[in-house]
């Protein structure tokens, strides 16, 4: 079971206390995201090379379910076909965004979270230091303990930032912004993300993570090397690389001719 399962559990009386399994049938570690009728969330740690969850704020094991606790995955797999988008399908999201009250500013996100493989945390808390508009560069800094970058910006990227730098009134730091001046936040961006996919007519639910993805199934579909990718999306490993090129279908292209 992947990450972000969810715990079915019944009323407390009926409760028994017996910790939870670290393992399911697979042998994949399980991880428990919500439990849902406790509301309670709980974190991921490691001890001894085993992978346990607590509740945040706490410093006991405490995890307690009945014996006949039922798992269910929710993870990416059981709702979603697959986790990105195509560069088709990132310009209807952008199409769907201009139609928000900020839409100039929700579009340009999209654009450059999709464009710059950047992360929820890294697209806001993008300041105005790291763009060079008069050099059209971008510095990209990486969470995750990922290699930083510098990356050129396009056109489309250099009149999209200049028309927000205009309608920015404020002088944040930061490049997006709410409309009281506070740095945007991921959960904004989230929420931002979701609304537009409704808009658009997705028939799938759209995270912003997906826009990472999409950077890097477009670079591999385009036939750019493992290395290259790796160093444009900052992994630290290219274990993390390869998933993108392993589905590019650019690989099988002359395997069969007519």
């Amino acid at each position: 079971m992947k990450k972000g399962a969810w715990a079915n559990i019944p009323p407390k009386s009926n409760r028994s206390a017996t910790r939870v399994s670290q393992n399911d049938s697979s042998g994949q570690a399980v991880f428990l995201g919500q439990l849902v009728e406790e509301g309670a969330i709980y974190s991921q740690s490691s001890s001894r090379g085993s992978k346990k969850c607590r509740p945040f704020g706490t410093s006991k094991w405490s995890v307690q379910l009945p014996k006949n606790a039922q798992l269910l995955c929710r993870c990416g797999s059981a709702y979603r076909s697959r986790e990105h988008l195509t560069e088709r399908e990132v310009e209807r999201l952008i199409e769907a965004a201009k139609g928000n009250r900020r839409g100039h500013r929700d579009t340009t996100m999209v654009l450059l979270a999709f464009r710059h493989g950047l992360r929820a945390s890294e697209l806001v808390d993008l300041r105005w230091e790291q763009v060079d508009l008069e050099n059209a560069i971008l510095h990209v800094r990486r969470v995750k303990q990922g290699t930083p970058a510098t990356h050129p910006l396009t056109g489309r990227e250099l009149r999209a930032l200049r028309r927000l730098q205009r309608e920015q009134g404020s002088k944040s730091p930061f490049v997006f912004v709410s409309e009281r001046s506070a740095p945007f936040s991921k959960r904004g961006f989230q929420a931002m993300v979701e609304r537009a996919a409704r808009a658009a007519g997705f028939d799938m639910k759209i995270h912003p993570h997906m826009l990472r993805h999409s950077c890097g199934y477009k670079l591999a579909n385009d036939g750019v090397d493992t290395r290259t990718i790796q160093s444009y999306l900052g992994h630290k490993s290219i274990q993390h690389t390869v998933r993108y090129t392993e589905l590019a279908p650019t690989r099988f292209k002359s395997l069969f001719r007519d």
